[in-house]
């Protein structure tokens, strides 16, 4: 039985981990710094140490790319999923992510999968976008609505505009699980491509002759 490298396992880890501290460090610095409001009125003030915001404002940068395309830091709670999918059922998207993270762990080191290193790198990009998402969605961000409670909802904090047109407020796990998605899905037509053998020519003397064959 081929065994799965030990190099694919550092790789996975240093992948997953890296990922993972980048997206709930960022959350934690963004929000800290420019706080956050709730229907408009503020729960959090922000400490503005390290992000330039506009006058009076919370929640909120000032851009840092203006144009055809603007970029701005947005403090935002997402109670569904990715681009705001299925509000209200964060509780339904934290048990798939539990369920996520247990069916990555056994493709790649129960059915082996770990022996490529491209499913390797995609499937640890996808655990940290699971785990960074997860994390928020347990409430474990600490973070109050505007009665105290806390806030069982993913934190999401970039804020790109097309030509007038918000996309919606994503983080670095979203970045994660698209880029590993995306990985997949080049994986999936690069196996369909190796799976299709060309038909073998027949010689075309052997094809168009008429004459019978010699005894």
């Amino acid at each position: 039985m081929t065994r799965v490298p030990g190099s694919r396992t550092l790789v996975f880890c240093l992948i997953a981990g890296t990922g993972l501290f980048w997206d709930l460090f960022s959350k934690t610095v963004v929000f800290d710094d420019l706080g956050y409001t709730e229907n408009g009125r503020v729960v959090e003030f922000g400490r503005h140490k390290i992000f330039d915001r506009p006058p009076g404002i919370e929640g909120s940068s000032v851009p840092y790319i203006r144009g055809w395309t603007t970029f701005r830091l947005f403090t935002s709670f997402n109670h569904g999923a990715l681009w705001g999918v299925g509000q209200g059922y964060s509780w339904a998207f934290a048990a798939l992510s539990v369920v996520a993270v247990a069916g990555i762990i056994y493709w790649l080191f129960v059915r082996k999968a770990a022996r490529s290193l491209w499913l390797t790198v995609a499937l640890a990009f996808i655990l940290a976008g699971t785990l960074g998402n997860l994390y928020d969605r347990a409430g474990l961000h600490g973070c109050v609505d505007l009665t105290g409670a806390r806030l069982y909802a993913v934190r999401d904090f970039l804020l790109f505009t097309f030509g007038g047109f918000p996309w919606p407020v994503f983080n670095f796990a979203d970045v994660y699980l698209v880029t590993g998605a995306t990985m997949l899905v080049l994986q999936s037509f690069r196996a369909d491509a190796h799976s299709t053998t060309p038909l073998q020519s027949t010689p075309a003397a052997a094809t168009t002759s008429s004459e019978p064959p010699q005894p």
